[in-house]
This record gives C-alpha cells, structure tokens and sequence, in this order.
C-alpha cells in the first residue's frame, strides 16, 4: 500500500512543523497535487532541470526541496523559457513540489541539530531566537476511576512538559454535577436525573505544536459521552526555537584543524576562511545557508567561530576586527538535509507499513566552480 501524498506530507511537518518558519517563506505545496498516492519521494537541496530529470527516471511523484523554485510571484507563465520549461515538465509528468525550508532550519532534530552534530558541535542551543512556542492550560474533569488512564493518555501524548522534567500534571478532587437530557446515553446516571459524580479536575501544560495531538488522547481515553474541559492561552514562555546553533566542541582545536572537520564533514573540497589559523577554538557556531547578518548573534553568544555561507566581504572585515573566526563552506552545503530527510521520511513510512520509497537526489545543485 503506498502512502497518500497528504500522509507523507504529515510525517515532514512532524519533522519540521509549518509554524516554525519564519514569516513570508516559501514553504509548503508549491506545485501539483498532493491528492494522489506516492509510489517514490525525491528530496533534493535544490530543484533545477537535471533534479527534475532525476525525479522522472526515478517515477518520482513527489519532491521535497529545501529550496523554493518559486520564490517571488509569477506574473506568467511561459514554457518558451527554462524555468517555464522545467515547470511544463513537472506538471506533465503529475510530479509535486513540497518546500520545508526555515521550519527545517529552526526544527529541533532538523538541518541545524544536523551540521552541529557532524562538527562536534555538543549540547547546542539556537544562535537566534526566532520563535517562542506557546503554551495552553488544559483542564479536564474526569470520574476518579478513570483519572489514571486520562491523565496518562494525555501526559504520554506530549503533555506536562516543563524544562527538563516531563509529565507534569496537578490534581483536585471535587464532586461534578450534570442533568443528562432526553437522547442521550450518559456513562454515568440516567436520563432526567440530576448526578453528582466525584471526579478529579486534572490540569496540565500543552504546548502549541501538539496541542490538537494531546486533546484527541485526553477525549480518546475519556468515558464520557461529553467530555468537559478548559483549554486556554498562559502567559508563560515555552521552548524556544531558533536559526542555528551554538555550542563548546567536545575537545578544543586550532581553526586550522576545525576547518579540516568542516571540509570533511560537510563534503566541501574549498572553504573560505576568516580569522588566525592557530588559534584554539572551543565554543563555535553553524547556520545553514546564509548567514552574514548572525555574526553579532555568534559574537553575542560566545562563539570563536561561526560556520555559515554567503559571507560578504564587509562582514568579513567587520568579523577580523571584533576577534570572531568566519568558515565559508558556500550555501551548498545544506545538501546534508537530503540523505539526513529521506532517512527519517524512510523510517517513518516504513513503520506504518507503506510502499512508499524516498530516495536522495544525487545531483549536485552547486552552482559554483572552484578553479
């Protein structure tokens, strides 16, 4: 059985939720139908003629991109050029373009959490604030025999989490009272006859992301017919979500010998670099892509050296002379996203018994020549 193309989408946005993305990008279906089953997913970096090839030899009908292939609005839409041509081609062979880009970035366990992680980047925290996630109070009455089995549906679901400690819950008993009406079929009572039932009012923190997740638990695992509870906004802050990460290396090195890591790490052969190759650095920080505007951020947060793509020139100069070390691996190297992406996509499907096939895009998008 292959997944429907709104199942596999489900499981990307599991990955790297749509309300992480910083606003105004390009995420999301941004060409074809998702109402169709998917024999075959193609992730790539980057989507040009040869990934579309690539996507058409394979019986691709989805591809999931970190980069948009329509970025600014289409005023028309002419096969006479080539982009024009590349979008004729993707609609005729029904092929689908899904974009999961700065919600990939921010996502914990996403393209950030990845490049830390191959450059030995531990415990690392988000370089730059970008989303503070929500928090919800979820209040439920349930009756004192079934208050293990709720408040365990609900805490195991993802509610209760604070910090560093899960499963967070506070409890009060108390007696509910309710009038069943005529047509209904109470768990507990009769049909025109007041009840007094003792219940325990169980109460707990949901955060945004999952907040839809916890109540269908709480409801699933609740005996009445008509469950009553509270769920409203709290002024608290909850996790926060960020573009890139920074942390200490698990041992110190010279920048020299952190630019070998990063040239072997993320499959580069050049980097540019900013900064004494001697001298020692213990605490660094990485953004995927373009990252010129995140120096002061990596300044501000300790970093010796910031790894990202897309440095100017004046940023560079600005960077030698506040102290902080610069390595340029070039934009390209968020390419770490498509085997790390169809893994977890792979894993997903395959454990809820789908055919589906997801592969890697072994095109290399990188637009540079280095001579």
């Amino acid at each position: 059985m292959f997944a429907k193309g709104q199942t596999v989408i489900q499981y990307m946005e599991q990955l790297a939720p749509k309300h992480l993305a910083v606003p105004d990008d390009r995420i999301g279906l941004q060409l074809g139908s998702l109402q169709k089953e998917i024999r075959s997913v193609l992730v790539a970096l980057d989507v040009n003629d040869e990934v579309v090839e690539e996507a058409i030899a394979m019986g691709a009908d989805l591809i999931v991109a970190h980069h948009a292939i329509i970025f600014r609005p289409l005023k028309q839409l002419q096969t006479d050029n080539p982009m024009g041509k590349m979008y004729e081609k993707l609609i005729k062979h029904d092929i689908a373009v899904y974009i999961s880009h700065t919600n990939l970035d921010i996502a914990e366990g996403g393209m950030n959490d990845w490049m830390a992680e191959v450059l030995g980047i531990a415990d690392g925290v988000p370089l730059d604030e970008v989303h503070a996630e929500k928090l919800y109070k979820l209040v439920v009455f349930v009756p004192a025999a079934h208050a293990d089995k709720v408040r365990t549906a609900m805490l195991d679901a993802g509610a209760g989490a604070i910090g560093n400690y899960s499963h967070c819950s506070f409890n009060v008993q108390g007696t509910g009272t309710f009038l069943p009406q005529e047509g209904t079929e109470p768990y507990i009572g009769k049909p025109g006859k007041l009840e007094q039932v003792e219940e325990v009012r169980i109460e707990t923190i949901v955060p945004q992301g999952i907040r839809n997740k916890i109540v269908q638990a709480m409801i699933k695992a609740h005996p009445y017919e008509e469950v009553a509870y509270d769920l409203y906004p709290v002024d608290l802050k909850g996790r926060s979500y960020g573009l890139g990460r920074v942390g200490k290396l698990r041992e110190p090195v010279t920048l020299a010998e952190f630019v070998d890591v990063v040239k072997e790490k993320l499959d580069v052969p050049h980097v540019r670099v900013v900064g004494d190759l001697n001298r020692m650095i213990g605490k660094a920080a990485v953004l995927g892509g373009s990252g010129s505007r995140y120096v002061n951020s990596a300044i501000f947060r300790g970093a010796d050296v910031l790894v990202t793509g897309d440095i100017d020139y004046h940023t560079a100069q600005d960077a030698l002379m506040a102290g902080i070390a610069l390595i340029d691996p070039g934009h390209n190297a968020e390419k770490i996203m498509k085997a790390k992406t169809a893994e977890w996509l792979q894993a997903k499907l395959s454990d809820s018994r789908y055919d589906t096939k997801v592969a890697a895009s072994q095109i290399n998008t990188e637009p540079f020549r280095f001579m």
